[in-house]
C-alpha cells in the first residue's frame, strides 16, 4: 500500500502498531491463560479437543488456523515501498491407528498473502492447497520408523528446522528411523520439498539430505546435548572454475543446552563443514553461543541473554577453496533480528536479549543486536541462502552490516489462542548504505493462531 506522504509513514505504523498493543495489553490482562516457555520455534497453548461420536476411536482430525498481518516500510529496501499484508494459513489434517503399531498421517495445506501484489510475493508465502506431510509410522517399543513426507528438527532449529514462522513452512521426502525414548539416535535420508505455489509439491530427483543425530539428555546433569554428522549430496553443481561436477558436504557438530546454578544458563551450537564442490574443496564452519542470567525470585522472571554468532565467508584467498558456510535447512526467524533480512553464512552477530514474563500467560522480549560480514570480500546472503549483495571487486568498503531493535510479546487466551505481537527496525550500516541498500526498514506484525483437534 502506498502512502501520498513519507514522513507519514512512520507516524502513522508506529501509532497503529500503539493502538494494536493498547488492545493485546487490555485482553492480556483481562484473562487468564496457560504457561509458555519461548517465543520461537516452540508452539504454546494447547490443542482444544472436541468430541464426536461419530469419529471412529481409531482417528484424530487435526486444524490449526494462522492469520498475520505485516507491514513493511521498505520492502526489497525501495525507500517508500510501503506494503500492507495479510498472510493466511490453513493446516488440517488426519491421523489412523488401526494397529497399536502403525500410524498414518496425513496433512493438507492452504496458504495465501492477501493484499500483497504477486511481485512482491515472496516464494514462501503462498501454496494452494497441497500436502505438507503424508507418512507412514512404524513403532514398536523404543523403535520408530517413518516413511513418507514429515518434518525435521535438531536442537534449536537453527541447522535443521521446519522454519515455521514462515507461512509455507517446510517438509522432507524420505526415511526416518529413531531408537530410544528420552536418550535417542535418528538417522534418516531425506530431500527437502520444493514447494510450488500453483501446483503440486515435490522434491529434487532422489534423496540428497542425510544424517545421522543423536539425543543425549541423561549423560551430562542438567544439560542435553545433540551431536550430528549430516551429509547434502547434490549431483550437478559448478565449482567457482565453472567445472560442472557433484557436491558431497558433510557437516559435523553438536548443540547443546545447559542449566548451570545460581539461575545461569547456556545454549549453542557449533560446526564444521568439510567436503567437494565439484573440483573445489569445502572447509567452513560456524558458531552459535548463548549465555543467560534469570534470577526467578524477581517481579515479572527477567531473564538477560547475550548471544554471539559467527558462520564463515569466503575470503578468496585459495581459487579451489569454498569457505562460505551452507546454513543447510535452518529455521531462521529472529535470527538476526525480526525482520528476517539476512542468513546464516558470511555473518557475525552480537546481541543482547532481555525476555520478561509478566503472567504465566504474558511472555514479552526485547532485543538488539549488531550485524557484520565475517568476510568484506564474500557477498552478504539473505535468509534463504541467496546472494543478496555480491562483494565487489576489492571487497566492501566497510564490515557493519547494520543494527537492529526489536519488541516482541506472545499472549495466550484460553490456553489455545495464541496471539504475536511485534515491531523491528533495521539501521542498515555502511555496507549497506554503500551498496545502494541503505533504506531503513520498519516491519511490525500482528499474528493470531487457533489449534484444534476432533477425536472419538
Amino acid at each position: 500500500m502506498h502512502k501520498s506522504v513519507d514522513a507519514e509513514k512512520p507516524f502513522r505504523l508506529w501509532l497503529a502498531l500503539a493502538r494494536i498493543s493498547a488492545m493485546a495489553a487490555f485482553f492480556a490482562f483481562a484473562s487468564s491463560g496457560w504457561a509458555q516457555q519461548a517465543l520461537y520455534p516452540l508452539k504454546e497453548g494447547i490443542v482444544q479437543p472436541f468430541h464426536s461420536s461419530d469419529i471412529p476411536s481409531w482417528i484424530t482430525v487435526d486444524v490449526e488456523l494462522r492469520g498475520r498481518t505485516e507491514e513493511q516500510t521498505a520492502l526489497g529496501y525501495v525507500s517508500g515501498k510501503d506494503r500492507l499484508y495479510e498472510l493466511t494459513r490453513v493446516w488440517g489434517g488426519l491421523r489412523a491407528a488401526p494397529t497399536n503399531w502403525l500410524t498414518f498421517y496425513g496433512q493438507f495445506m492452504d496458504l495465501h498473502a492477501l493484499g500483497l501484489p504477486l511481485e512482491d510475493t515472496a516464494a514462501n508465502m503462498r501454496d494452494t492447497f497441497d500436502l505438507r506431510q503424508g507418512y507412514l509410522d512404524f513403532h514398536y517399543k523404543p523403535v520408530q520408523l517413518i516413511v513418507g513426507r514429515q518434518e525435521l528438527r535438531i536442537g534449536d532449529e537453527r541447522v535443521v528446522g521446519i522454519s515455521d514462522w514462515t507461512n509455507t513452512s517446510r517438509t522432507w521426502d524420505g526415511f526416518y528411523m529413531r531408537i530410544g525414548n528420552v536418550n535417542q539416535l535418528n538417522i534418516f535420508s531425506t530431500s527437502v520439498v520444493t514447494v510450488h505455489p500453483t501446483s503440486l509439491d515435490n522434491h529434487g530427483a532422489g534423496l540428497t539430505f542425510h544424517g545421522v543425530h543423536a539425543k543425549l539428555a541423561t549423560f551430562v546433569p542438567h544439560s542435553t546435548i545433540e551431536p550430528f554428522v549430516l551429509v547434502r549430496a547434490l549431483p550437478r553443481v559448478t565449482s567457482q572454475q565453472g567445472m560442472v561436477g557433484s557436491e558431497t558436504e558433510v557437516t559435523f557438530g553438536s548443540y547443546y543446552d545447559t542449566k548451570l546454578p545460581f539461575g545461569f544458563d547456556s545454549s549453542g551450537t557449533g560446526d564444521l563443514q568439510r567436503g567437494s564442490y565439484s573440483n573445489d574443496s569445502i572447509h567452513a564452519g560456524a558458531a552459535i553461543v548463548r549465555g543467560g542470567y534469570g534470577p526467578k525470585y524477581l517481579p515479572w522472571k527477567p531473564h538477560l541473554e547475550a548471544e554471539y554468532d559467527y558462520a564463515t565467508g569466503n575470503p578468496h584467498t585459495n581459487p579451489d577453496q569454498i569457505g562460505t558456510y551452507d546454513q543447510q535447512y535452518p529455521s531462521n526467524h529472529n535470527a538476526f533480528g525480526l525482520v528476517d533480512l539476512f542468513g546464516f553464512q558470511n555473518i557475525k552477530q552480537r546481541r543482547l536479549n532481555l525476555q520478561l514474563t509478566p503472567r504465566s500467560d504474558l511472555l514479552v522480549l526485547f532485543q538488539g543486536g549488531s550485524l557484520h560480514a565475517a568476510t568484506i570480500h564474500d557477498a552478504i546472503y539473505s535468509g534463504a541462502g541467496a546472494s543478496l549483495i555480491a562483494a565487489p571487486t576489492g571487497g566492501f568498503k566497510s564490515d557493519d552490516i547494520g543494527s537492529e531493535f526489536d519488541a516482541s510479546a506472545k499472549y495466550i487466551f484460553h490456553k489455545s489462542f495464541v496471539t504475536n505481537i511485534g515491531i523491528g527496525h533495521f539501521f542498515p550500516g555502511e555496507l549497506m548504505t554503500s551498496e545502494k541498500h541503505g533504506a531503513p526498514l520498519t516491519y511490525a506484525y500482528l499474528g493470531f493462531t487457533y489449534r484444534f483437534k476432533v477425536e472419538h
